[in-house]
């Protein structure tokens, strides 16, 4: 985090609060970040931190105060991801948990860029910005739901914040998301440790090729992987391959199988159209969750099990 030394802490009115009528402990392994503290009664309900992943939020118009949801443009940034996800004490508002937090991003330099009132923010934040969960309870009054995006001075650390009230006597819940914007450390795979890989074991898993969000189209940092592909079988003529799509277990098992069909098609027709390599050597197929290699039950487990394999015919 070039430029930035400041750690924030929450600062609230309030130090010490008991959930009525719920006795919950953070799960293990679970920690507040050291840049952001949880709201004092909160507990952690849901832990996430990816030393590389995509960070999804949601920028407001250049230049308007006062914006809609559908007015807003989706942003991404890429780096240490932590997700955490908090079920805050009941007996206090969405609203004075927001305000905290809020308050507390300011006070440490950070810039709001964007702030929102509305329910319809849980959607985007379970199924893009990867909280799962948010929709299990809460209230269905828009002004009881509130999200925010806050920008560090060197826009190198983002913050977001949704809290939502809960329903039925139910506590809510407060999803906090710190993206620590790096490059991602990596050392490209050659056509060599692909041929060598191959010829040892019959087949190869690539984690270097990445689509965007739910759909089939490549990345921009995949394609020197898929020219290492077109490389290798450039060198090795003879070589014919499968290549098959893999992905965790999350969603849908029908949706799953159609889109790691649809991703080993993409990087087949990018070899086929970019690189010049005979359709004839080349065969796509999409196992979606049919072929673990780890755990679905854990980030490691699933980000191990999406990926790419090529296969040898």
């Amino acid at each position: 985090m070039k430029g930035y030394s400041g750690k924030v802490f929450l600062l609230f009115f309030l130090f010490f609060f008991v959930i009525n009528g719920f006795n919950y402990a953070d799960p293990p392994g679970s920690k507040d970040h050291p840049l952001l503290s949880r709201y004092p009664g909160s507990v952690i309900i849901y832990y996430s931190q990816k030393s590389f992943d995509e960070f999804y939020f949601l920028k407001a118009p250049k230049g308007k105060t006062n914006y809609t949801l559908k007015d807003c443009k989706r942003g991404k940034v890429e780096g240490k991801i932590t997700r955490i996800i908090y079920r805050i004490p009941l007996k206090k508002s969405a609203y004075e948990v927001f305000k905290n937090y809020e308050y507390a991003v300011k006070n440490a330099g950070f810039k709001i860029i964007t702030s929102l009132r509305t329910k319809n923010i849980r959607d985007f934040v379970e199924k893009v910005a990867g909280f799962p969960g948010i929709w299990g309870f809460g209230s269905e009054k828009n002004s009881d739901h509130f999200y925010f995006v806050a920008v560090s001075p060197q826009k190198d650390i983002y913050v977001s914040v949704y809290v939502g009230e809960g329903y039925r006597g139910r506590p809510g819940k407060a999803a906090v998301g710190i993206a620590e914007v790096k490059s991602m450390e990596t050392g490209l795979i050659s056509s060599k440790k692909i041929g060598d890989t191959i010829r040892a074991a019959g087949h190869i898993a690539l984690y270097g090729i990445h689509f965007d969000f739910n759909k089939a189209v490549l990345k921009p940092e995949s394609l020197p992987v898929v020219k290492e592909i077109a490389k290798y079988l450039k060198e090795n003529p003879e070589v014919k391959l499968y290549v098959v799509g893999h992905t965790d277990n999350v969603g849908k098992f029908e949706y799953n199988m159609k889109l790691s069909l649809e991703r080993a098609k993409a990087v087949v027709k990018e070899l086929i159209g970019k690189h010049g390599i005979s359709p004839d050597r080349l065969k796509a197929f999409g196992v979606g969750p049919l072929a673990p290699v780890a755990s679905n039950k854990t980030d490691e487990g699933r980000a191990k099990n999406r990926r790419v394999e090529l296969v040898e015919q």
